[in-house]
């Protein structure tokens, strides 16, 4: 039973996987533990409710995934999606750590499925917890249970009072009530800022308005911008985010995995006017998916629509929404609101720029296009067989990428290069410092797990000194 005047020895502000980490991380070595999760108790967890897997490094074949991904190929995937901006030691510090996160998962209770074949491409890279996100947050949530660690649900923590180079106390309202909780060591893990329009419009402009929030409605920001505004150090770009393509019919927040869309690397993407705008098949889905959010987010109206036809439309995941379908490219113009003649010669002149090629959905292939701007370089298929279908695309924001700033140990800093004697963060609140853009499938959950598990060992470390 949570006990509000007591002294623990870490409180850990946030409820999703990072936090959950560090807090059954923490109360393993012997700490006395407090968590303070923003959202009421059927909406618990995050993020980390809409996950499906970790992307974990291995040596050798496992259980759950195939052949072996080194360390030094998750490097350089990693390094390919980000642009070098990453801080390496924190980036490899990462991935090796990865090699201990499944085995601690499933000492949380958390189930694996057997490695996945198919469009993800990732059975060799990625582990799928059995159950999603949502099993994997009820099981973390169990285990910490089990272990004591006192939860409080509908609590909203609204400031970190820092004395100097140090936390005091944790100002909160719980269940609707003030309170202030006082421990020896404290774990930001409240995740980014991405449920904040208004902030969102600082880095975006009006263009935020236009934004579905895929997550959770209660990553405000308020945490990290209040440790900002007392001098913590910050990383990262304010207008950086894991932001991808999902149906543009999902809703505002919270919509989660179910509206996410595979279907661009086997289509033809047009704005609203009709006109394609980026190589749809520039890379495997898993390395390339991010990058469609910022891209939408950038074209009139933040709005794109995806074009396929018959051949292609058992190759990916479908929408939890129907696919909107027309028996000519005309008819389909004409239910996605676009431009039916603009439409037709956009798709003609696809048509006329494929090239023959060996189609293979699986892997980077030969099929492309040749004199056409923007090429497509793989995956290219002439769009003729009907019935002709189209999803509308907006960003879908996952998670912003400005945080505090860390050292190896998860310590936060301030701005003056001081470390903060008793506070540690984990997950997105300080993924800037590993990410500075682009996003590689499964990696935000290895961020969590890995530096939740650091946060954790040094706050019980720091209480017991």
């Amino acid at each position: 039973m949570a006990n509000l005047s007591r002294l623990y020895d870490v409180l850990v502000v946030g409820g999703g996987n990072a936090a959950l980490a560090a807090s059954i991380t923490a109360r393993r070595a012997g700490a006395t533990v407090l968590v303070l999760e923003h959202a009421p108790r059927d909406f618990r967890g995050g993020n980390s409710r809409h996950t499906r897997n970790l992307r974990a490094m291995h040596r050798a074949p496992t259980k759950v995934l195939t052949e072996a991904y080194l360390e030094d190929e998750y490097w350089e995937d990693l390094l390919r999606v980000t642009g070098g901006q990453t801080d390496e030691h924190l980036a490899r510090l990462t991935i090796r750590g990865t090699t201990e996160a499944l085995d601690f998962l499933e000492s949380c209770r958390v189930r694996f499925q057997p490695s996945l074949s198919g469009t993800l491409s990732l059975s060799r890279t990625n582990a799928f917890f059995l159950g999603g996100g949502k099993a994997l947050v009820n099981a973390e949530y169990a285990t910490a249970e089990a272990l004591g660690v006192d939860i409080l649900y509908d609590s909203e923590v609204t400031a970190l009072r820092l004395d100097g180079n140090r936390v005091r106390q944790v100002v909160a309202t719980v269940r609707g009530f003030p309170a202030t909780v006082r421990a020896k060591a404290f774990v930001a893990a409240s995740g980014g800022f991405q449920a904040n329009i208004e902030w969102l419009k600082q880095g975006w402009g009006e263009a935020a308005e236009n934004f579905l929030i895929r997550g959770t409605p209660y990553a405000k920001g308020r945490v990290l911008r209040d440790l900002l505004d007392q001098g913590v150090a910050s990383v990262g770009d304010p207008t950086q985010c894991h932001a991808v393509a999902i149906d543009g019919r999902a809703p505002k927040f919270d919509g989660g995995i179910v509206t996410r869309l595979d279907c661009v690397p086997f289509s033809i993407v047009v704005n609203r006017e009709g006109r394609r705008f980026y190589d749809e098949g520039e890379d495997v889905w898993p390395k390339r998916y991010a990058i469609w959010g910022r891209l939408v987010a950038q074209e009139p109206g933040q709005i794109a629509y995806s074009i396929i036809d018959a051949k292609s439309e058992a190759l990916f995941m479908p929408s939890v929404f129907p696919a909107i379908r027309g028996q000519s490219i005309a008819e389909l113009a004409g239910k996605l609101g676009l431009d039916a003649p603009t439409l037709e010669a956009t798709v003609a002149e696809f048509n006329a720029a494929v090239q023959p090629g060996s189609f293979d959905h699986q892997k980077l292939d030969d099929c492309r296009t040749e004199g056409l701007t923007p090429a497509k370089t793989h995956w290219a298929r002439r769009i003729e067989t009907p019935p002709f279908i189209g999803y509308p695309l907006r960003p879908g924001i996952t998670f912003t990428y400005l945080g505090v700033k860390v050292d190896e140990n998860a310590r936060a800093q301030m701005q003056d290069g001081r470390p903060i004697e008793n506070l540690y963060a984990a997950g997105e609140i300080m993924a800037g410092s590993i990410l500075g853009k682009g996003y590689l499938a499964g990696f935000g959950m290895a961020i969590g797990t890995v530096f939740g598990r650091i946060a954790g060992r040094e706050a019980a470390q720091h209480a017991r000194d």
